[in-house]
């Protein structure tokens, strides 16, 4: 019974306190519960000139309240011309800030991600997901207020060769990534059990440039997110740009994503 009572309560505080900060296109800076396993398979993609979408299936980890990983694979037709496996990442995010108070508080945390890609490199965004082989590391502030959640993360991405493909002469290989996202906690408006369906919106914008090739874009992604029992999740983004100078396939890009979290595992 009384351990019962320990996993109604992460699941209660996984629907209520942090629901807002479940971003779509970003991470915030906190981190799932300890000893927690997601699920998360997803498809993202565009429909012109025609009709093109990258499939991804990721494992993430609670390892303790401070560290979490991911595990990605990608599967798409973006850079080809039939659908093929292009490889995977590992992600990794180490809160260094936490400072707590009633219905609110503000969170920083490291990232880092290393990519091995396998498509040809022809798009000037380095995406590592999926699209290029390489590193990137970064850090993200999070700031809850009650129902509404504040994030903004800058980060260095560094790309590689990819796998039995070169980066072409005159490409760049260095970018400067940031986001600002916000979070609202629509539904329920009050909380009575775990079992309310919970119904988030947000608003974030995602921008990347390539220092000293004039490339670059900010982008637009509105949101909306159900969480159904506290433990599955499903989302539905759209991102179109603000501005862009950059040849990429996340633009004009749909993203939908169902997730399954299994608490204290161990």
């Amino acid at each position: 019974m009384k351990h019962l009572f320990v996993l109604l309560l992460i699941w209660i505080s996984a629907a209520t306190a942090f629901a807002q900060e479940l971003y779509v296109n970003t991470e915030p800076a906190s981190n799932m519960a300890t000893n927690s396993l997601g699920i998360r398979v997803e498809n993202q993609g565009y429909f012109k000139p025609d009709f093109r979408n990258r499939s991804t299936v990721e494992l993430m980890y609670g390892a303790s309240k401070n560290l979490m990983v991911h595990g990605s694979l990608y599967e798409s037709n973006f850079n080809t011309n039939n659908s093929h496996f292009e490889g995977g990442s590992v992600y990794a995010k180490y809160r260094f800030l936490s400072v707590d108070s009633v219905q609110r508080h503000f969170r920083g945390a490291f990232f880092a991600k290393l990519a091995a890609i396998n498509n040809p490199v022809i798009n000037q965004e380095i995406s590592l997901e999926g699209d290029n082989s390489g590193v990137q590391g970064g850090v993200v502030f999070t700031q809850l207020l009650h129902k509404l959640a504040l994030s903004g993360s800058a980060s260095y991405i560094r790309g590689f060769n990819n796998t039995g493909n070169q980066v072409p002469d005159g490409y760049a290989r260095n970018a400067a990534a940031w986001s600002l996202s916000a979070g609202y906690l629509l539904f329920p408006k009050n909380y009575t059990n775990y079992k309310q369906t919970n119904v988030n919106l947000y608003f974030e914008l995602l921008g990347k440039a390539n220092p000293g090739y004039g490339q670059g874009y900010a982008d637009a992604a509105p949101a909306v997110q159900f969480i159904f029992n506290s433990v599955l999740r499903l989302d539905f983004s759209y991102r179109t740009p603000l501005w862009n100078d950059m040849t990429r396939n996340s633009k004009n890009m749909y993203l939908i994503r169902l997730e399954y979290n299994l608490f204290n595992i161990f």
